[in-house]
């Protein structure tokens, strides 16, 4: 049997790379939703992009929407194929909780994308 965790990375490293840098650009924009990238938050950040081995291009990227969110109008949650949904659900849920505390905005950002996705 498969652990879960041994399957999110058979996933991830299924994932294109345009496909991984969609799921980094969801993660960067789920650790602005209180408006502040906590150190934990942006730690996680660049661990996700480590196990996902982004190119340097890549990473930079990340790193840029770590200083500023992605455009709003770049992150659709309808836009996520639904065989990567429970993947994207999971890494955002990771981030969400990094620092500890879940705020409203937090909350209510994780609730919209799983009704949007039909989680």
């Amino acid at each position: 049997m498969v652990s879960g965790r041994a399957e999110r990375f058979t996933i991830i490293m299924e994932l294109s790379p345009a496909e991984r840098m969609n799921l980094m650009k969801f993660v960067c924009s789920f650790a602005w939703t209180d408006l502040n990238v906590s150190h934990a938050e942006r730690d996680l950040v660049m661990r996700i992009s480590g196990s996902l081995r982004l190119t340097d291009s890549e990473a930079k990227q990340v790193a840029g929407w770590l200083e500023v969110p992605p455009p709003i109008d770049e992150v659709d949650p309808t836009s996520v194929p639904p065989a990567h949904r429970q993947l994207f659900l999971t890494t955002l849920g990771m981030i969400v909780k990094a620092d500890g505390k879940v705020v409203g905005a937090e909350h209510e950002s994780m609730e919209l994308f799983r009704d949007l996705i039909g989680g």
